[in-house]
């Protein structure tokens, strides 16, 4: 959720100023921008102003799409400026509400993490690891920073490795193991006067900066456009000529669902799902100087949405609701077959 431009070359809060009037003109997107907003705030070290935008998100009219990760974020970045006993007692909130996403889990034991509460921090990474992963055979991407960062925790603490250790293990690509990338005395290595160690280690972090520069550089999900009820019946009013393109809501959905798994079957990675809205989508064909009507708007339409973030990962998590948006949980409903 961080920014991913270098710090060298941003203006913070020139960036964050700039994010903060984009959420204006994009209310559908303010949750997004005003994180990144936040986060440029922090880099700048205007804590405080970064913790009033969290608490702007939290006390918005609008629901968000993620609470608990705005907690999370503003718990980290209280504790940065002295606000230990609210952090924590935020923290210990998440932890009770057991939220079903990842990054919310990372961001607060990385919090313990940063402030040396290496016990609690593995408590968090183990509880968010136990909640999203048992029974799953595959971790989906966004679960492996869990998997990684209750690595590194447990091999600070000089734990034995156990089954989500070799796990991690096993998802990580670098040529430089987990072992040696979180070996607590590598930052002693750091200090050393002998050239060869200090070799060794340079060759280390560049490693580890390969396989970073490697995640970052990821694509944006292969996102599928998804309309709900209310919103497609809407836009077949508006625009009847995309009935041809979407028949009945029924087909709709069978039609995301067949083609995400023929995506998967052909080996194409993180994919995902776009939920579209008809105010959205009229700005963004205005903003292509065409018409909503046009077919071919529809795919750069969903790519837009991905790339501010709007993507969901999919297949969904086990024991998650479905994509399509009914109250069922996926593999009850659009993942019965898979």
């Amino acid at each position: 959720m961080r920014p991913d431009t270098a710090a060298e070359n941003v203006d913070h809060p020139a960036e964050a100023a700039r994010l903060e009037r984009t959420a204006g003109l994009h209310p559908e997107d303010a949750e997004h921008l005003l994180v990144q907003a936040a986060a440029h705030l922090e880099l700048s070290g205007a804590r405080p102003a970064a913790t009033a935008l969290y608490d702007r998100l939290l006390s918005s009219d609008d629901s968000l799409e993620n609470p608990h990760l705005v907690r999370a974020l503003k718990a980290s970045n209280l504790w940065e400026y002295g606000h230990e006993a609210e952090a924590r007692a935020i923290i210990d909130g998440l932890r009770t509400a057991a939220p079903r996403d990842a990054a919310t889990w990372v961001i607060a034991a990385e919090a313990l993490e940063a402030h040396d509460e290496l016990q609690a921090a593995q408590d968090t990474f183990t509880e968010g690891a136990t909640l999203l992963l048992s029974g799953v055979t595959d971790p989906p991407y966004s679960t492996h920073a869990l998997l990684f960062g209750r690595h590194r925790v447990r091999r600070m603490l000089g734990a034995p490795h156990d089954d989500w250790d070799a796990l991690a293990d096993t998802l990580h690509s670098s040529s430089v193991s987990l072992d040696e990338l979180h070996d607590p005395k590598r930052v002693w290595s750091l200090g050393s006067d002998n050239p060869a160690e200090l070799e060794a280690e340079i060759s280390r972090l560049r490693a580890e900066l390969g396989a970073y520069r490697e995640a970052l550089s990821r694509p944006f999900p292969v996102a599928v456009l998804h309309w709900p009820t209310g919103e497609l019946e809407e836009l077949i009013t508006a625009y009847p000529t995309l009935t041809e393109e979407y028949p009945s809501h029924g087909e709709h959905l069978a039609t995301i669902e067949g083609s995400l798994r023929e995506l998967a079957a052909s080996g194409t990675p993180n994919l995902g799902i776009v939920t579209g809205t008809v105010p959205s989508y009229e700005a963004f064909a205005a903003s292509e100087g065409s018409s909503p009507a046009d077919t071919t708007l529809l795919p750069q339409y969903a790519t837009t949405l991905a790339a501010r973030g709007r993507a969901v990962t999919w297949p969904p998590q086990r024991g998650t609701v479905c994509w399509c948006g009914s109250t069922r949980a996926y593999e009850d409903c659009h993942g019965t077959s898979a």
